[in-house]
């Protein structure tokens, strides 16, 4: 598998980048976790999509936004964390969460990263230096939690 990672700002996407950034999103948070929720939140014109290119396959099967400070909290954010279900087991979401908190620091400098994640992946965000920094909470019916990195 190789796997090839860039980003571009919302404004530079191709219309096939941004058809497989949505497909990948719905696969998995809406279908797979079976949560209906509206995915377009006005959120993506302001920022950086990470994507990871499987060349074999041809289609993006990695991805985060990279939500710049003051869009959804004061701090960086990066969201939208997925992988197709295709990749899972072979480090990918390792690699796709390396590569974001390094482009976070490639904009923003060395800023803090502010995350919502699924509480039941708490363990994998800390392994990347990110600590509680919220109660759990409600999100679309799946338990979250706040999470920051200095």
């Amino acid at each position: 598998m190789n796997i090839n990672w860039y980003s571009k700002h919302f404004r530079n996407l191709t219309t096939t980048e941004l058809y497989q950034i949505l497909q990948l999103r719905c696969e998995v948070f809406i279908v797979e976790q079976n949560c209906p929720f509206q995915d377009l939140d006005g959120k993506d014109f302001k920022c950086h999509h990470l994507m990871g290119f499987d060349t074999e396959t041809q289609k993006i099967v990695a991805y985060t936004r990279i939500v710049p400070p003051g869009v959804s909290y004061d701090e960086a954010s990066i969201g939208r964390v997925v992988t197709s279900p295709s990749v899972r087991k072979f480090g990918i979401g390792k690699e796709l969460m390396n590569n974001s908190i390094d482009l976070v620091e490639e904009l923003y400098g060395g800023a803090s990263i502010k995350i919502g994640a699924q509480l039941y992946l708490q363990k994998f965000y800390e392994s990347f230096g990110f600590l509680q920094s919220s109660d759990v909470y409600l999100e679309d019916g799946i338990e979250h939690i706040e999470m920051l990195r200095n």
